[in-house]
């Protein structure tokens, strides 16, 4: 006698959700069979640990655990199978209804509002939410299915619409088969690829890959003979590296992971292995490139991990599991249990998700170290490649900032072959230096030739050299490393006099030298305050006639230029012009000033000065012809 057949109907609620998961919340259609995938593999999962605790469950029952994809091209019928757990009627009908129990209006609400709005709760391997993408491809879904232990299978069967049948089903193996009877091929949908041998394993190689289960389909063969057969084949490759402990993967299986998901060809510079364990457990596999991708710095840039859930592939480059900053590295990170939103395709912004970006973070940083530590040249390559990525991190991430500046690498006039850290800066300071010094510019050359470094290279003391434009930002947001101030050679006053091993000047020859340029330093700042602020006798000058310099907390000129050129409103700054009391130019200046302060030659004098100090530097003159024609007189004068 035929088992009756009960029609429930789906409550409004359930439509709506129904009709959101079709049309909205799956930016892509092939995310059903990942789905449904997951699913099997989670029924495998629990018939597993059943059988641990279960004496009822025979030894056969998990002899030969496996999903299997069938195909059938004339019912236009796609399966998906497994030998998993099964569920009787009351769990069909309960899981199913999970999505219908209270609070589903208000989670429908934030759906609507917002694609990404977190969920209360993680839908992973429910057989609800996910279960229903497979109406996006198919106007019928059957479901045979029959629990582990028991002796009676359930159907269950609906066309997404609004309602479904369920019914007693005999002589069903344990386990559970979704059936799809996809949409007509000529539908809008255009869903004639989803019978593709080719595109199944396309789908499967991509999504579920590495699901510990193998995942089985029929494949169409022809022989010697031209017969034509059918094999059996497993799509899936079941091997997550970072699954299995780092004793057991050896550095050419390590080194062809890198390359299938970074599509570089050369061997990581380093390879990250770990494991988290306790309240929130995940596995890591993460590399460091040996060289930069050619679009580190573009905008388009992707930056973050691949992220699976319980070996199951949820997302591309997820930003919420690694910083900008860190954008080059690359890897998967596979958590045991994460909320998701309803379609799995976007993160909650949750503690749990910021606990392992945190984690995350300081692995990728301590083996950065640990690389400075054991093998210098190795790191100053990798240092070459992605140093001026990791100085963004300085102003990103305020939580790693000393071991970002532990990871800090620059050239410097101590040795002007080979970088060099902070830390190793720091242990040659001079006896009585307390401040680290530096000087940005455009380029190497540009810095070494500045007159800022004459005082600082005759009485040797060492200078950093920052050439990159992210120099000029992050030495400002930084004030110290390790105790020790950050200061720039080309800003404030600086008076090596009082660190110098040998002081050569007294208080009475200052006093003398102040005296006697009282009269040229305030003309020189009235005659040139279209320009500066001030005029002042320098201590960083041994050749040059004069320099600028700004305050200590002042926008340095390039910096000026940077934020212009991104279209921000800059005020003027004006800054200060030191001159060299001591060069021949300057003490004749002076001289003429004392007999005649009325010359207009000497207004001349002082633009050609001011003009000088400024290309020194690098700078743009205001006024080019006027200083090209002022020169040419006073030269042809001299001849």
């Amino acid at each position: 006698m035929p088992s009756s057949v009960e029609t429930l109907e789906f409550q409004a609620e359930t439509r709506q959700l129904l009709r959101l998961v079709i049309h909205s919340i799956y930016s892509n259609k092939d995310i059903f069979l990942r789905e449904l995938i997951s699913n099997a593999s989670d029924a495998l999962d629990k018939l597993r640990l059943a059988s641990l605790t279960d004496a009822s469950l025979s030894e056969a029952d998990t002899s030969d655990l496996q999903i299997s994809l069938e195909v059938d091209k004339d019912a236009r019928t796609l399966t998906v199978r497994d030998n998993g757990i099964g569920m009787t009627r009351d769990d069909l009908v309960e899981l199913i209804g999970t999505i219908a129990k209270s609070g589903t209006a208000s989670l429908l609400e934030k759906i609507k509002e917002s694609k990404d709005a977190a969920t209360t709760e993680s839908l992973i391997g429910q057989f609800g939410v996910g279960f229903y993408s497979a109406f996006m491809v198919a106007d019928k879904v059957t479901v045979h299915t029959r629990r582990a232990g028991t002796d009676s299978g359930t159907q269950w069967e609906s066309d997404g619409e609004g309602s479904y049948t369920i019914q007693a089903a005999d002589d069903l193996p344990v386990g559970t088969s979704v059936t799809l009877h996809l949409k007509p091929a000529d539908s809008e949908d255009g869903l004639a690829d989803y019978l593709s041998e080719s595109k199944i394993r396309q789908i499967v190689k991509r999504y579920s890959d590495f699901i510990r289960w193998p995942i089985r389909m029929a494949a169409d063969r022809t022989d010697a003979d031209g017969e034509a057969t059918s094999d059996l084949d497993t799509l899936n490759s079941m091997k997550a590296l970072w699954a299995r402990p780092r004793s057991e993967v050896t550095e050419d299986e390590y080194n062809e992971f890198y390359q299938q998901i970074s599509h570089d060809w050369l061997p990581p510079a380093e390879t990250i292995h770990m494991r988290a364990e306790g309240t929130f457990e995940y596995e890591a596999l993460l590399f460091i490139p040996a060289q930069a991708p050619f679009d580190l710095y573009s905008r388009e840039s992707k930056s973050g991990v691949q992220l699976y859930v319980k070996r199951v592939f949820i997302m591309d480059d997820c930003e919420a599991l690694m910083p900008n900053y860190l954008r080059f590295v690359k890897g998967v990170v596979d958590a045991h249990d994460l909320s998701l939103n309803v379609s799995r395709e976007l993160l909650q912004h949750d503690r749990q998700i910021q606990g392992v970006r945190r984690r995350l973070v300081k692995k990728v940083l301590g083996a950065l170290k640990g690389m400075q530590d054991k093998d210098t040249e190795r790191y100053t390559k990798v240092w070459a490649q992605f140093g001026r990525a990791l100085k963004e991190g300085l102003l990103e991430d305020t939580d790693n900032t000393e071991a970002l500046l532990e990871l800090v690498s620059a050239t410097s006039t101590h040795d002007p072959e080979k970088t060099t850290t902070l830390r190793e800066y720091v242990e040659r300071m001079k006896d009585g230096q307390d401040t680290i010094y530096y000087l940005t510019g455009e380029t190497r050359a540009m810095v070494e030739n500045s007159p800022h470094m004459e005082a600082f290279t005759a009485k040797g003391y060492e200078v950093l050299i920052l050439t990159d434009p992210i120099d000029e930002v992050w030495v400002d947001q930084v004030p110290a490393f390790d105790g020790h101030r950050l200061q720039s050679i080309a800003k404030g006053q600086v008076d090596l006099d009082d660190t110098a091993d040998d002081e050569t000047e007294t208080d009475a020859d200052k006093a003398q030298r102040e005296q006697d340029f009282a009269a040229l330093l305030p003309w020189l700042t009235t005659t040139l305050s279209d320009h500066i602020k001030q005029v002042r006798l320098s201590s960083r000058l041994t050749t040059s006639a004069a320099c600028i310099v700004g305050d200590a907390h002042d926008v340095t000129p390039t910096l000026e230029k940077m934020y212009r050129a991104m279209g921000q409103q800059m005020p003027t700054v004006k800054r200060i012009l030191e001159l060299n009391p001591t060069h021949p130019l300057i003490t004749a200046l002076r001289t003429a000033h004392h007999a005649d302060a009325e010359a207009p030659a000497l207004t001349e004098v002082a633009e050609l000065i001011y003009g000088s100090a400024l290309l020194a530097e690098g700078g743009d003159l205001p006024d080019p012809a006027r200083f090209t024609r002022l020169l040419t007189d006073h030269l042809t004068r001299t001849l």
